[in-house]
């Protein structure tokens, strides 16, 4: 169904350049960058107060990357998360009508459009918790081998020149963040299924045929491009997922919003929170980088990102955010991290958006 070595060659190909660094320049970046990890790792927990009793850092390894490695992690990623989807619309494909005409080309046109849309995206990121990577015969035996950590040095460097903001506090701030998602899932020990457990449920209620995803693919391919076929109805309000969803699915996609919220505003919270005392410039950086969040970028960013759904990954910071302070202010840090007992103890996708819902169902049916 995907041709995932053509996708990684036509992603690093597309991909544009980093920003122009001398070689003792790239090497002093990337050595600063892993001690930031490392050291945001006591500034994460002391604040969080969320240690896990049985984490190794070799556990969840820290990978300072460029964009080409970035698009070569997330397409193991991809690879390995999507595997029993593909397997059911590769059966669908080969007992369906054009079988044969699909499997000569399906799989490259799927592999060169991923590809376009990797390479918009491999820009963009700053760091990431990988948390499906594909097990490593790099890690020792007996390391979970389901996470790792990723910052992307050029995209740091790129940010941090845009907003003119000190380089130092900037990526440290960044690694606060993403030292957040890596302490959220490995001081949560059941998370990490629980959220692969909701994303097969979703991806196992997918009623699509191989053709849709390539028309899916061909429409975000083509705001790439800038192009759209004469008299094709524009669907850019929409995105890819809300497309393919069947009921089943906006259930399970509500369930997964709240999360992603939660995660996402946690890391937000976190940042801001630790800021003030070991990032001096924190107040600068947050407002210079809310405001680029704001504005966006060109129309033919805004498009892809209604189309991808990273529109709503925004709202995620922002509402997920929200939720964590109202709570935090009203039971306190340990009140909020009961967040973290179970499946259960999640916020439900309304309860984000009331999060005193949220402290009556856990706390005070709890406690009476």
């Amino acid at each position: 169904m995907v041709d995932w070595n053509l996708a990684v060659a036509t992603a690093t190909r597309l991909v544009r350049p980093g920003p122009e660094v001398s070689k003792d320049e790239a090497r002093a970046i990337v050595a600063e960058l892993r001690r930031h990890a490392k050291a945001s790792e006591e500034h994460v927990r002391g604040f969080t107060r969320m240690i896990p009793e049985s984490h190794q850092p070799e556990d969840t390894p820290v990978l300072v990357v460029d964009r080409a490695g970035w698009i070569k992690a997330n397409v193991a990623g991809f690879r390995e998360l999507l595997k029993p989807l593909l397997e059911k619309m590769q059966d669908r494909r080969s007992s369906g009508p054009g079988g044969a005409m699909l499997g000569a080309v399906g799989g490259k046109v799927t592999g060169v459009e991923l590809g376009m849309l990797l390479s918009f995206l491999a820009s963009r990121v700053l760091g990431q918790y990988e948390t499906f990577a594909p097990a490593s015969r790099e890690l020792p035996a007996g390391s979970n081998g389901g996470g790792r950590l990723l910052l992307v040095a050029p995209n740091i460097v790129h940010v941090e020149r845009e907003l003119e903001v000190d380089p130092h506090d900037f990526r440290l701030w960044v690694c606060l963040h993403e030292e957040t998602h890596r302490t959220q899932f490995t001081g949560v020990p059941w998370l990490r299924d629980h959220l692969q457990a909701e994303i097969q449920a979703f991806l196992g209620e997918t009623e699509m045929d191989p053709m849709t995803v390539l028309e899916r693919l061909r429409e975000a391919a083509q705001s790439l491009a800038g192009a759209r076929p004469e008299g094709e109805r524009d669907d850019s309000g929409r995105s890819i997922v809300e497309l393919v969803q069947t009921p089943a699915q906006r259930e399970i996609l509500g369930r997964l919003t709240a999360v992603m919220s939660l995660l996402e505003g946690h890391a937000d919270y976190v940042m801001d929170g630790v800021g003030p005392a070991v990032v001096p410039s924190v107040a600068e950086i947050r407002e210079k980088f809310q405001q680029r969040r704001a504005r966006g970028a060109s129309r033919l960013d805004q498009a892809l990102r209604k189309l991808l759904g990273l529109d709503a990954k925004l709202r995620q910071y922002r509402d997920g955010e929200r939720f964590v302070r109202a709570v935090v202010d009203e039971v306190g840090m340990d009140g909020f991290n009961r967040v973290w007992t179970s499946p259960n103890t999640l916020p439900t996708k309304a309860e984000i958006a009331k999060p005193a819902d949220w402290v009556a169902r856990v706390h005070r049916k709890a406690d009476s």
